[in-house]
């Protein structure tokens, strides 16, 4: 009788192990389902940022980019002859400022192209060791200096390079206004038309002060 009685009790106990053992494997898988749905979710998220922060620029924005860069290396290059051929302090320390200033955009604007998939113009980084390096490739851009024009610069010192370097920045200036102010009128891209404007404030006053070292104002 005995063994009778403890068939149906661990008939039952064995039912309720497989039960409880169905019941925990099906909250796992809920529970995997859920861990699965959060990761598409956080990749779906992911992926739609990076198209939103891809699509928040337009065509403008990278021939702005792609033609600031040469345009401001260009402007670089000449401000580095005036450390050793310019007589004027006042040269010498706008020389600096142009370079304190446009070196950090050129790096920025490089980094917009490279996360747009856009190719950089070319570093003028051999610059110093390519003296009056050929410009006609971008010599179709405002304010733009050819290659005799940066040749004939590299030439000259004293009061004559102090001259040629002020008429010609005005130029490469004025060139660079033009360009930025397209920026700001048909760019998307917020950073870009940020920094456009940044340019032309800077840049407008820069030749007010050099007219003025001109004796024009």
């Amino acid at each position: 009788m005995r063994n009778n009685r403890t068939l149906p009790r661990r008939a039952a106990l064995a039912a309720t192990a497989v039960t409880a053992a169905l019941v925990l494997a099906a909250c796992g898988n809920d529970s995997d389902s859920a861990s699965s749905g959060h990761e598409g979710l956080s990749s779906a998220s992911s992926s739609a940022s990076a198209d939103t922060a891809t699509a928040a620029h337009n065509a403008q924005d990278i021939s702005f980019a792609q033609g600031m860069i040469p345009h401001h290396q260009q402007a670089l290059e000449m401000a580095k002859l005036a450390a050793d051929r310019a007589s004027s302090a006042e040269v010498e320390d706008l020389a600096a400022r142009i370079e304190k200033a446009q070196d950090p955009e050129i790096q920025t604007m490089s980094g917009w192209l490279k996360s747009w998939g856009k190719d950089v113009p070319t570093s003028d980084s051999s610059m110093e060791s390519m003296p009056g390096m050929d410009h006609s490739a971008h010599s179709d851009m405002p304010g733009m200096m050819d290659s005799k024009d940066m040749a004939k610069l590299e030439k000259a010192s004293g009061a004559d390079f102090d001259t040629m370097f002020l008429t010609m920045m005005i130029e490469h200036h004025q060139g660079a206004v033009e360009m930025a102010t397209t920026e700001k009128d048909k760019g998307k891209y917020v950073p870009a038309t940020s920094m456009s404007d940044g340019i032309i404030t800077a840049q407008t006053a820069e030749i007010t002060e050099m007219n003025k070292l001109l004796g024009k104002n």
